[in-house]
């Protein structure tokens, strides 16, 4: 009677498979892009453009206030849509312990023009002093093409 001897230690591979690692790093990949435009605060406008658009670096902080205002004429007080005359109240509600904040008007650039004076004067009744007006600086300069 002879002993059979298995050889186990042949049969190991030392070579890494990468493919499964590869496959879970493109879904995670897809994950991430169909995530990250929902994680914005801000509501979808098309912005009036202008030639000298002057920056505003505080609109882009995770505590600047926004105000939007739709084409439809939706007011928006960062994702939470808000009457027009609750809007005095809730901006002051968000200022009680930031007195002195700049207030940022995003509104689109074919917004009925009473519904954006009325979003400012709703804010500027609630006491604040400061307004900004958002645009985007436009991409060409089409005035010197005739």
């Amino acid at each position: 009677m002879g002993i059979s001897v298995r050889n186990e230690g042949g049969k190991v591979s030392a070579n890494i498979n990468v493919t499964p690692m590869v496959d879970v790093m493109l879904v995670l990949l897809i994950i991430f892009m169909v995530i990250t435009p929902m994680l914005q605060n801000k509501v979808a406008i098309d912005m009036a453009q202008v030639d000298n658009a002057v920056a505003m670096p505080d609109a882009d902080k995770e505590d600047a206030i926004v105000v939007a205002i739709t084409r439809d004429g939706g007011v928006f007080l960062g994702q939470d849509k808000v009457a027009t005359s609750e809007l005095g109240r809730m901006v002051t509600e968000k200022l009680s312990d930031k007195p002195g904040k700049t207030i940022f008007i995003r509104a689109d650039a074919r917004a009925q023009y009473r519904a954006v004076e009325d979003a400012i004067d709703a804010v500027r009744t609630a006491g604040v002093e400061d307004v900004g007006l958002l645009t985007q600086k436009r991409a060409g300069n089409l005035a010197g093409s005739e």
